[in-house]
């Protein structure tokens, strides 16, 4: 949690002496892996959002730094039908967790104009469990169930190989990953399209996250973003 105020402090500091500092807001299409090879298979993309301020170093007019503060959703939904009838005999479930995200891209930029660019950009993100909510809804030969929890995260040291304070019931509160993405830059607006890679594995219990990529995040985001400052 230290590691994210300083964080937020540090973006408000460069703030004032950097005018490539923008509000972003976005759709995130959210699932979780499934398989030994990091495929999702038999899940669905979980619609949710991200939104945050983010900012570049100014470095160069092609090379730069970016980092910044960034609430994400994340997740996965799916669907299970037990017959030919999706009407009756299902369950279906949605999980939806919200992590703070710090990003640090490296960031390269192709002037097309004088005030327009497209760029790509890659690198690690560290990010913190917050909240979120688990539901599910059930229809079984006519009779109709659902349920609603939020969900919990461990109280884990995440410099430490043991997973203190697991269970089941609980995620890991810290996920480290890669982002890889790319956009153009208007000057006023910028368009962004994003894909998260995670790194870790989600469950409280499962320490070995190099065994297979099973349980881990798999995130697309389409964000706009507005500079502040021009």
């Amino acid at each position: 949690m230290k590691t994210l105020f300083i964080a937020a402090l540090s973006l408000a500091a460069f703030s004032k002496v950097h005018s490539q500092v923008y509000v972003q807001g976005g759709v995130n299409l959210a699932n979780i892996t499934s398989t030994k090879s990091g495929q999702t298979e038999d899940n669905n993309n979980l619609t949710t959002f991200n939104a945050g301020i983010l900012g570049r170093f100014g470095l160069s007019k092609v090379i730069d730094l970016e980092s910044g503060l960034l609430l994400n959703g994340k997740g996965s939904k799916a669907q299970t039908y037990f017959t030919g009838n999706t009407d009756d005999n299902y369950v279906k479930t949605k999980f939806n967790p919200l992590y703070l995200e710090v990003p640090l891209n490296v960031v390269l930029k192709f002037p097309l104009e004088k005030t327009t660019n497209i760029f790509v950009y890659g690198g690690p993100y560290a990010a913190m469990g917050i909240g979120g909510k688990s539901k599910s809804e059930s229809q079984l030969f006519g009779l109709k169930g659902s349920s609603e929890s939020d969900i919990k995260f461990s109280n884990d040291n995440p410099l430490t190989s043991q997973q203190e304070d697991a269970a089941y019931d609980k995620l890991k509160r810290f996920d480290f990953g890669l982002n890889v993405g790319a956009g153009v830059d208007l000057k006023k607006v910028l368009l962004k399209v994003n894909y998260g890679y995670g790194l870790t594995k989600i469950n409280s219990t499962q320490s070995d996250n190099s065994a297979d990529d099973k349980n881990k995040y798999r995130t697309l985001s389409l964000s706009l973003g507005i500079p502040l400052g021009l």
